[in-house]
C-alpha cells in the first residue's frame, strides 16, 4: 500500500501545489506570497495546501529537490564518456547551470532568503543537509571516475571543496546579466583548468602545508560537533596528517 498522500493522486496534487508555489515565487517574490495564495493558485484547500507542506520553506526544499533531480535527468551519463577530471568537473558544473536556467528568475528572487545564514533555505542549513550531501557526492563521483590522483591531504576534502566551487559559479550565475548567461559558461571554462592544475599539485612536498591550511580552513568553517576533531586541528598541526582523529 503506498504511504497517504503518496498516490498517484497524491503526487500530482503535491506538484500542483509546487508549481503554483513557484509561479507565486516567481512573479511576486518569496516574502510577499501567502500560503492562502498558494492554495488558491492550484485550487485546493489551504488545509490541504499545509498537509503536503507544512510552511513555504518546505515548498523551497522541495524546489531545490526538483532541481538536482532535473540536473541528473540533464547529466545522464555523460560523466561515463572521459575519465580526465577537468572534463568531468567542467560537465558536471555546466550541466548544473543547464538544468537551473528554466528557473533563473525564481533563483534570482529566492536569492535574498537563501543568502541568509539563518534561512533553511540557505543551501549550508541543516534542513538542506541532504540534499547538500547528495550534491557533495556527486562531486565525488566526478573525483573518483576520474584518472586524477589526489593528495591524502586533501583526498577526503576535495568533494565538498568543489562543491563550494560550484556554489561560487551558482552565485555568479544569479548576478550574471549577460545574453544566455554567457560570461556563467565562460566563468567555467576558464576556472575548471585552474581547479585542476591546483589539486594536480596539491601533492607536492611544497604545497603539503598550504594544503593542510586549506583543509583545516574547512573544519573551521563546519559547525563545531562534540568529539570531533577540534576546530582548526588540522590547520595549526596539532594532529600528523596520518594520525589524525577520522571525521
Amino acid at each position: 500500500m503506498e504511504p497517504a498522500g503518496r498516490t498517484s493522486k497524491g503526487e500530482q496534487t503535491r506538484e500542483r501545489i509546487l508549481d503554483a508555489a513557484l509561479d507565486l515565487f516567481r512573479t511576486q517574490g518569496y516574502a510577499d506570497t501567502t500560503m492562502r495564495q498558494i492554495a488558491q493558485a492550484a485550487g485546493v484547500a489551504v488545509g490541504n495546501a499545509y498537509y503536503y507542506f507544512a510552511s513555504k520553506d518546505q515548498l523551497i526544499l522541495a524546489f531545490y529537490e526538483r532541481n538536482h533531480a532535473d540536473h541528473l535527468a540533464v547529466l545522464g551519463s555523460a560523466l561515463d564518456g572521459t575519465k580526465e577530471f577537468g572534463e568531468r568537473l567542467r560537465t558536471l558544473v555546466r550541466t548544473k547551470v543547464d538544468s537551473a536556467m528554466p528557473y533563473r528568475r525564481l533563483s534570482t528572487k529566492l536569492f535574498t532568503s537563501a543568502a541568509d545564514p539563518e534561512s533553511p533555505l540557505s543551501p549550508f542549513s541543516p534542513e538542506s543537509a541532504p540534499l547538500r550531501g547528495e550534491a557533495i557526492a556527486l562531486m565525488a563521483e566526478v573525483v573518483d571516475g576520474s584518472s586524477l590522483r589526489v593528495g591524502k591531504d586533501l583526498r577526503d576534502d576535495l568533494p565538498e571543496l568543489l562543491w563550494l566551487y560550484e556554489m561560487g559559479v551558482i552565485l555568479y550565475w544569479v548576478h550574471d546579466s549577460s545574453e544566455g548567461c554567457a560570461n556563467t559558461y565562460a566563468l567555467i571554462d576558464k576556472t575548471v583548468p585552474i581547479v585542476e592544475r591546483l589539486v594536480g599539485i596539491a601533492k607536492l612536498p611544497v604545497i603539503r602545508p598550504m594544503v593542510r591550511e586549506l583543509v583545516g580552513m574547512l573544519d573551521e568553517l563546519r559547525m563545531p560537533t562534540t568529539g570531533e576533531l577540534p576546530v582548526g586541528a588540522r590547520a595549526t598541526g596539532e594532529y600528523g596528517l596520518d594520525d589524525a582523529p577520522k571525521r
